[in-house]
């Protein structure tokens, strides 16, 4: 039978060596662990994992907060954090707590029983908000954040995006757009609102509130939404919706009531999902870095269990980009 001895033998190193990439993957080059992993392989030898996780007092499980599963650009995120989790030596756990509180404080407190090392949180909420700074587990939020952050944060400059959409439809010649926003306690909702407002002074324009429907990011949401926008007096003539989901509702909506995009209205999103750049017609949009979200959140996360004196708890940015496609067009 195959042991660390044997992988040790044909791997060219230490028995030493052969169990630090095991039990501490980051601790060894990553030329030494991809010959460890190769002569492992060779010899059949699968390492006791449960012995190792009780002698370093790990889990080597992160735990993952997603507020939604069914989110297409969670889905992104989801694949870049399991992607540097495992090059780390890390398992992921999805919480899928579709933003009940009970449902993510089971989840998050899974650190206090050893079943996982940290939290990845993606929606605007703290689960150890009630643990004073020395008692917090490692918590990295990243995509929708909370307010007076505890814990490092990254996201994207919503402002600033949501701004460059709007200057792309005031460049265009649009002067009445409408907005399709999500959820009023959303962080995301309020700085792009936020954005909008400020693109449209600078052009001496003000944001009419009854040019803002009410949507809750999904596809049924900006379906629904465009009535209360072509209900106006004056219709928008541009649509932006804060996410790419409710985009492709208005779309939908639209076409259903005999009207063409971006003939007769513009339409503009927020993420660049998948579908995006195959929707008829293709939706201008708001690139997100996705994977990198994930694999910055592991990063920043083995960082706080490895060394925790280190971590700042300070704000990164992720860059965005504006992407234009065929839905959007100067007004007719």
């Amino acid at each position: 039978m195959a042991n660390i001895r044997t992988v040790s033998k044909l791997a060219g190193v230490s028995v030493a060596t052969v169990s630090r990439t095991f039990s501490t993957p980051d601790s060894v080059s990553e030329n030494t662990r991809k010959k460890v992993e190769k002569a492992a392989e060779k010899a059949g030898y699968r390492p006791n994992l449960m012995a190792r996780n009780f002698r370093a007092k790990r889990s080597f499980a992160i735990m993952v907060l997603v507020p939604n599963i069914a989110n297409p650009f969670f889905s992104r995120i989801i694949s870049g954090i399991e992607s540097e989790a495992q090059s780390r030596g890390y398992s992921i756990l999805l919480g899928n707590t579709n933003g009940q509180a009970e449902r993510e404080a089971d989840y998050a407190n899974m650190v206090h029983t050893f079943q996982a090392d940290g939290v990845i949180q993606l929606s605007a909420s703290d689960p150890f908000s009630d643990l004073p700074l020395g008692k917090r587990p490692a918590l990295v939020n990243i995509c929708e954040c909370y307010d007076n952050p505890l814990s490092p944060q990254i996201q994207l400059d919503n402002s600033g995006a949501a701004a460059a959409i709007i200057d792309h439809l005031l460049e265009l010649g649009h002067r009445r757009i409408g907005i399709i926003k999500g959820p009023a306690d959303s962080p995301l909702t309020r700085d792009r609102l936020e954005g909008c407002a400020a693109a449209l002074k600078q052009t001496g324009l003000e944001m009419s509130a009854a040019a803002i429907a009410q949507g809750d990011f999904s596809t049924r949401s900006g379906f629904e939404a465009v009535d209360t926008l072509l209900s106006l007096r004056k219709r928008p003539t541009a649509i932006f919706c804060f996410n790419d989901e409710m985009a492709i509702g208005a779309i939908r909506r639209i076409r259903d009531l005999g009207y063409s995009v971006p003939g007769d209205f513009s339409v503009a999103g927020f993420d660049d999902i998948a579908v995006s750049s195959f929707s008829v017609p293709t939706l201008t949009t708001i690139h997100q870095p996705a994977a990198t979200f994930g694999r910055r959140a592991v990063e920043v996360l083995c960082q706080m269990i490895d060394a925790p004196e280190t971590v700042t708890h300070s704000q990164e940015i992720l860059p965005y980009k504006l992407i234009t496609r065929g839905s959007t067009a100067p007004p007719s």
